[in-house]
């Protein structure tokens, strides 16, 4: 129910925008209730318009082989978003100059950071730059999308190529492995051309904003207030020295079993005793036992998801055609989500929607706040709901899995999972650190750094004679090309995940308490205290992370002794 916009409010082109955009412009503030209601209202109308672009990227990746989605949301960003972005600066500096704005109690100490970092980044010369980035981001999305092979007389996606790497049969994980690769650089003048134009491109904005980097650029983007570029680096190095040489034990226990010299690329995710785990067998008994799980766990998250399936807010099977990778999306509006994925039956699809269903109920949690700076939580914040979520939800995976065997080997393997993200994590940031510290660098030379950072965070796998593949690996990874260094915090929530996880362990009442209490603060309050109000630590140095892996140790052995 909208509160300051009449329902027939339609933000379809940009004169209807403008016009209230204007309107706020000369909104006069003479009191404390005046400065209030017109936050409410510029939030408002930022919901109202969030959602309506919402729904255009929803159709376009949901169709992403059909043009006319992939032109309609192009053309809105170019003709509409884009041109919000001076309106908003100056909104932003009209809070800014506002006497009320100083007088703000720490309550709303993280809306005020973030005010006055929009204002020191926004450069209006960026705005064409930007969208230039936005149709770039597009086109790769339309080539993965697109991306198909032919196998067992089949035409797959590259996606649903993914269940064969888990086949018991080498042969055929090597034969899928390869085709996989074979297509990505059949592709490669195409991928490096469009990433090519987006480095040009950073780099513009980031000198535009006076930085000497688009690293740093994009740190303070991020509004990374709590943490240095430098502590990043500990981090890299902490993973390297603490979590690298344990995976490297549990992939040498995989060789062993395999009874292979070597392992190669194409024998790190089978299923040593040559069970593949298929939890569901279509998306709907996917999504019905997952809205039971949730519900076990907090009776309100399971309807927030229940209402999701019956208000048709899920798009979950793979299908040639559809963008790669998986998201909730907010529908600020209404205050619902939109579930996106790419299920092809495998026991990861059923983490994916843990994931994403994590996502959704804190857009729903947050969607009481009225401010649009409370809702819009970093990352760091985003990501601790979700991890956590995939952690919590493994107490009930008896659901999916009645047999004790298939349910023990399903939480070893998610167990594992939790620090096997961790090195490749490490792969993607720091490989993106090298890239926009490096400027002019030639295809080559950033292969070669790829290759480089690869073999410092490798885990027992060998990659020999397949160099042409190994430096082209990245090109699978989207953050690299749609959303720039937005992976370190995967590592950081990661770690914030296993902490809740553990606590839950010890606590399950208490813990989802404080998790709940987590959701529904946004980003209200900085990033630390929200951790703390999870109940746990924002840490990653070289100690946090030996404590959480020794527990994940902990929690392996039990399950492999019971």
């Amino acid at each position: 129910m909208r509160k300051y916009y009449s329902e027939e409010f339609e933000p379809k082109n940009w004169e209807i925008i403008e016009k209230e955009l204007i309107i706020l412009q000369k909104y006069e503030i003479n009191s404390e209730e005046d400065f209030f209601i017109f936050l409410e209202k510029l939030s408002e109308i930022g919901f109202i318009i969030g959602e309506y672009s919402a729904w255009k990227y929803i159709k376009m990746t949901c169709n992403a082989d059909n043009p006319e989605y992939t032109v309609d949301f192009n053309e809105y960003y170019e003709n509409v978003l884009s041109k919000t972005e001076t309106y908003f600066f100056e909104l932003d500096k009209k809070i800014y100059n506002s006497k009320y704005f100083n007088e703000l109690g720490s309550r709303y100490e993280v809306m005020k950071m973030s005010i006055k970092n929009n204002i020191s980044l926004f450069r209006e010369e960026n705005i064409p730059l930007s969208v230039k980035e936005n149709e770039l981001t597009t086109k790769y999305s339309e080539l993965s999308s697109k991306l198909t092979v032919n196998f067992k007389g089949e035409e797959q996606t590259l996606v649903s190529m993914r269940k064969y790497l888990k086949d018991i049969d080498r042969s055929t994980r090597e034969e899928a492995w390869n085709l996989i690769y074979n297509r990505l650089l059949t592709s490669e003048s195409e991928f490096n051309s469009i990433f090519n134009e987006l480095v040009k491109l950073r780099e513009q904005i980031s000198k535009n904003a006076d930085f000497t980097n688009y690293r740093d650029y994009m740190h303070i983007s991020k509004g990374r207030f709590d943490y240095s570029v430098s502590d990043i680096y500990e981090f890299h190095n902490s993973v390297k020295e603490i979590v690298v040489p344990f995976l490297k034990e549990l992939n040498n226990e995989k060789r062993e079993k395999l009874g292979v010299e070597i392992l190669r690329p194409w024998d790190t995710d089978v299923d040593v005793d040559g069970i593949i785990l298929k939890p569901f067998e279509n998306s709907n008994e996917l999504l019905d036992k997952m809205i039971e799980i949730l519900s076990e766990i907090n009776i309100d998250y399971g309807k927030q998801l229940e209402r999701m399936k019956n208000e048709k807010l899920i798009d979950l099977d793979n299908r040639k055609g559809k963008a790669n990778g998986g998201y909730n999306y907010p529908l600020e509006e209404t205050g619902a989500a939109f579930i996106f994925m790419n299920s092809i039956g495998m026991h990861s699809d059923m983490v994916t929607l843990a994931h994403e269903a994590g996502h959704a109920i804190h857009s729903f949690y947050t969607s009481k706040l009225k401010l649009a700076w409370d809702r819009r939580f970093p990352s760091e914040v985003a990501e601790l709901a979700s991890m956590s979520m995939e952690l919590i939800t493994m107490e009930y995976w008896y659901k999916y899995y009645s047999d004790p065997k298939l349910l023990k080997k399903a939480k070893i393997e998610q167990l594992e999972d939790t620090l096997k993200i961790l090195p490749w994590v490490m792969v993607v940031d720091k490989f993106q650190h090298w890239i926009y510290t490096n400027k002019n660098h030639s295809i080559e030379e950033r292969y070669s750094a790829f290759e480089k950072i690869i073999d410092e965070y490798n885990v027992g796998v060998n990659w020999d004679g397949y160099d042409s593949y190994k430096k082209i690996a990245w090109f699978r990874q989207l953050h690299i090309f749609e959303v720039p260094f937005y992976y370190i915090e995967y590592a950081i929530s990661q770690l914030g995940a296993i902490a809740i996880y553990k606590n839950y362990k010890e606590n399950k009442d208490n813990s989802i308490k404080n998790y709940s209490n987590f959701l529904e603060k946004g980003y209200s309050l900085p990033i630390k205290k929200l951790y703390e109000l999870a109940g746990i630590k924002f840490d990653f140095s070289k100690d946090y992370i030996k404590e959480l892996v020794d527990f994940i140790k902990e929690e392996l052995n039990y399950e492999k002794q019971n």
